[in-house]
């Protein structure tokens, strides 16, 4: 049986031989955000790959959501928010993006399911697109169809899609909002902490959907929950006090960190 160590020198022989095939969705460098002059986080340099899950793991306040943020220019909604470095989406920096663009292609779930109140769960998936005219009745039912499919929702829903989305659970609200996300052709899907608030069978529904979603794009997620960090990534980085401090497969975090501090968060000695 191949130890920890053997397992981790093979893993980065095969990623040095393979690294200029490697395709990145998203990439920063020197990435830093503050608020009202006070730093969140500081110099993050990341390469993100298509069609991967990416977790982003640390204590509390260490700057994980700042960073999910910064990702779809939510920060420039936040008056006294300062972006400095280079945010780069396929290759192309955010800045020569239209901010709409970005948000399309930016997809982003919240940590508490919100969709629209007031719609039903048809017209909460179509929410985004609505305003395009060119699209017909035909064209948006298909659109509600595969956007609820992708998000595992479909087969629990199609008999109802009139029915007002508040009177789903709060698992079935999160993945509704996933399918209003999907519906709008995103690239990236960004997840801050989607299940924090969920049961334990809602939780596993999204993280399977997680599993399939990757095959279309590229998703980063926020988690507060190691277990759930080593089932659903591919990668994960381990940020502390506003510090990208070890980026990694997540076999090689969870088993064989390189950094002391990253051992001794996930092993449970702090956080």
């Amino acid at each position: 049986m191949e130890t920890a160590e053997e397992i981790t020198k093979e893993a980065a022989v095969i990623e040095t031989v393979s690294e200029e095939k490697v395709k990145y969705t998203v990439e920063t460098e020197g990435l830093t955000v503050s608020f009202k002059g006070r730093e969140a986080i500081n110099d993050i340099n990341i390469k993100i790959r298509a069609n991967t899950v990416t977790s982003i793991i640390g204590p509390s306040g260490c700057g994980k959501s700042t960073f999910l943020r910064s990702l779809n220019f939510m920060h420039d909604l936040t008056p006294g928010a300062k972006v400095k470095g280079t945010i780069k989406i396929h290759n192309k920096n955010i800045d020569e993006y239209d901010m709409t663009e970005v948000r399309r292609r930016v997809g982003m779930v919240f940590q508490k399911p919100n969709p629209f109140p007031t719609m039903n769960i048809y017209d909460n998936v179509v929410a985004g697109i609505i305003m395009n005219k060119g699209k017909k009745r035909n064209e948006l039912n298909e659109i509600v169809e595969q956007s609820l499919e992708l998000a595992g929702l479909w087969e629990e829903v199609k008999d109802r899609l009139k029915v007002s989305a508040m009177a789903l659970s709060g698992g079935q609200q999160q993945r509704l909002c996933i399918a209003r996300t999907l519906a709008v052709n995103p690239e990236i899907i960004l997840f801050d902490e989607p299940t924090s608030a969920l049961d334990p069978i809602s939780t596993s529904k999204i993280e399977e959907t997680l599993f399939h979603l990757k095959n279309k794009y590229t998703i980063v997620i926020v988690t507060h929950n190691m277990q759930q960090a080593a089932r659903v990534s591919d990668y994960t980085a381990y940020f502390f006090l506003g510090k990208l401090i070890e980026y990694a497969r997540t076999r090689t975090i969870f088993t064989s960190p390189r950094e002391k501090l990253t051992e001794d968060y996930v092993t449970g000695r702090f956080g």
